[in-house]
């Protein structure tokens, strides 16, 4: 298991830092999308994004099932890069899913899985308290996730302003 989280703000640089440092891989590479498109704005989004994406990479969705979609991809790729952490946290919060066995599984496919994985997620600890019980259990349970997902990364990289900070090393 290899696994890389990197962590940033919104457009701060992450999803353009895990995408060269998964391109940097040889071989096959897998782009598991957890974001959904509910309007215009997000479909021409996640078009644009997959066409920043080469020939090299195969796109599976999984808005809520990213452990499953995490063994299948590193059944077909020799590298898997998963972009948001953030994104399916909210959707499994919407979906009223259990947050915590989710997350377990998704320990348990990252730590199983063969091939490197890099994670892109939100740091969204570093706001204002959301005024309203949503947001904070999204903020806490995001923030949650992010902590775990260090503890199994093998290397943390946290973006800013597109310039990568190391909080983990190898």
């Amino acid at each position: 298991m290899s696994v890389l989280l990197v962590l940033g703000g919104a457009r701060s640089g992450k999803s353009r830092y895990a995408q060269a440092r998964t391109e940097a891989l040889p071989g096959r590479l897998a782009f598991i999308a957890t974001a959904q498109a509910f309007d215009a704005e997000m479909e021409d989004r996640i078009a644009r994004h997959r066409a920043d994406r080469g020939p090299r990479w195969e796109t599976l969705e999984a808005p809520v099932d990213l452990p499953d979609a995490l063994a299948q991809a590193a059944r077909s790729a020799d590298a898997v890069l998963v972009d948001c952490l953030t994104l399916w946290m909210s959707n499994l919060i919407l979906g009223d899913c259990d947050v915590a066995a989710m997350t377990g599984h998704l320990r348990e496919a990252l730590i199983a899985c063969p091939v490197p994985v890099a994670l892109v997620a939100n740091e969204v600890g570093l706001g204002i308290v959301p005024d309203n019980a949503l947001a904070r259990r999204f903020r806490d349970e995001a923030g949650r996730l992010n902590q775990d997902m260090a503890t199994i990364a093998d290397e943390a990289v946290f973006v800013a302003a597109g310039l990568p900070l190391v909080l983990k090393s190898p």
